[in-house]
């Protein structure tokens, strides 16, 4: 692991702990060279289908996108990073169960919209009107009809 300050490679690790779920490990190392401490965090890789995007062109999946997009529709919004990061997990975790090489962008957007209400109903409504691209009011009144109808439904 190379020293964020002076780029050496050689340091020891003094402090390791799991995260809540002990999925991801946090080591705190100290570099042999300049003696600074940094932290690493190790979560495993996993081998997840390539994403085809609306114009067909092919992207490996990036969770800080999907991470990104979240924060945007949360901002301001009582909804943690933490909370955000389980969030992301759990659509990791669907996209492994779902098997195959190739997975639809639109599919995950699907199930980000599907769980979004969960975690904040205006998180919802505000990743709605970027995802669905609403080209007037009319439509975003419409979603938001299903959605409130689908809300006293259950």
């Amino acid at each position: 692991m190379k020293c964020p300050y002076c780029d050496h490679l050689d340091n020891r690790v003094i402090d390791s702990r799991l995260n809540k779920d002990k999925t991801i490990t946090r080591r705190r190392r100290v570099c042999a060279n300049c003696e600074q401490r940094f932290t690493t965090y190790e979560r495993i890789e996993l081998m997840l289908p390539m994403l085809v995007k609306k114009d067909g062109r092919r992207e490996p999946w990036n969770r800080g996108k999907i991470i990104a997009g979240l924060e945007k529709a949360c901002e301001k919004l009582p909804v943690s990073i933490a909370d955000i990061d389980a969030f992301v997990d759990e659509i990791e975790r669907k996209l492994q169960d779902a098997g195959g090489k190739e997975i639809p962008t639109s599919t995950i957007g699907e199930w980000v919209m599907e769980a979004l209400p969960s975690l904040d109903e205006v998180a919802y409504v505000r990743f709605a009107s970027v995802y669905r691209q609403f080209k007037d009011v009319n439509e975003f009144m419409e979603e938001l009809k299903h959605f409130i109808g689908d809300r006293e439904n259950s």
